[in-house]
């Protein structure tokens, strides 16, 4: 199974310029371009959080039709500049949120893994937490089906990055997801979004990720009270290769024309020198 991880699109009403400088809009629909695009087939694509950039019904309205071409089912989840109301409204049209409640959480079960959709947002905050109905619906689900091998998709990351400005806003509590999922070793991969960089770690044997993001990109600048600032990144989605043991490979997949590819060997079996 090929999966496929969009997060932070930040999409602006009208097509509105972020911080009067991006065109999130142009870049997500190069980014579903190249999803619909890619070899093998992309089976489904997780949208983990910031669609939009106010929350504002305008902003999903302007998102919808965008998400809407990629060839292959997408699921969304809320960040920190979303508003869960607005988002439900606006996909309305996806089965799978007919059954949200408070929180906009999931479970895929139609897939050779499962993917659990968890929602970390605090309304009106950056920061993400999960709270004691959130953490019980997380153990509840995983308790369901103690077998087959999972993947947590959720906006906030759990684990401190190095870049300052950006940890004090993750998730508050990370040591309580860490004692639900020590209940249940199914899960093979929490990814993440929020950071707008590729990050990968390994805490108590969990695998984790955040997700590059196709637009900009926060300032990777690691010391201390670094500055709070993004950079045009070459963008780039976050693309997963479940194998038949649902093993997680994880893989970057940057968006535009580079040149290549290349032959490393010749037409008669010689390297090419």
């Amino acid at each position: 199974m090929i999966l496929a991880q969009i997060t932070d699109p930040h999409i602006k009403e009208d097509r509105k310029l972020a911080y009067g400088l991006v065109d999130t809009a142009a870049y997500l629909e190069r980014t579903v371009e190249h999803l619909n695009a890619f070899a093998p087939e992309i089976q489904a694509v997780m949208v983990t959080g910031d669609l939009t950039d106010r929350g504002d019904p305008e902003e999903y309205a302007a998102i919808h039709p965008i998400l809407s071409k990629l060839r292959m089912p997408f699921y969304v989840l809320p960040g920190n500049h979303d508003d869960r109301g607005n988002l439900v409204r606006a996909f309305c049209d996806h089965e799978y949120l007919s059954d949200v409640t408070e929180f906009v959480q999931y479970v895929l079960e139609e897939f050779p893994i499962r993917l659990i959709g968890l929602d970390s947002a605090v309304t009106g905050e950056p920061y993400g937490y999960l709270c004691p109905d959130r953490l019980a619906w997380l153990d509840h689900c995983l308790s369901e089906d103690p077998r087959k091998p999972a993947m947590l998709f959720l906006h906030h990351p759990p684990f401190e990055t190095g870049i300052g400005h950006m940890d004090v806003q993750s998730l508050q509590n990370p040591d309580d997801l860490f004692d639900v999922l020590a209940r249940h070793p199914q899960v093979r991969h929490v990814a993440c979004g929020h950071v707008h960089r590729a990050i990968e770690t390994c805490i108590n044997g969990v695998a984790l990720s955040t997700a590059p993001n196709a637009a900009h990109s926060v300032t990777l600048d690691l010391s201390p009270g670094g500055s709070s600032s993004f950079t045009m990144d070459p963008p780039a989605v976050r693309i997963f290769r479940i194998d038949g043991n649902c093993n997680v490979i994880t893989h970057l997949s940057f968006i535009g024309r580079f040149d290549g590819p290349h032959p490393f060997y010749a037409a008669d079996g010689s390297l090419v020198d």
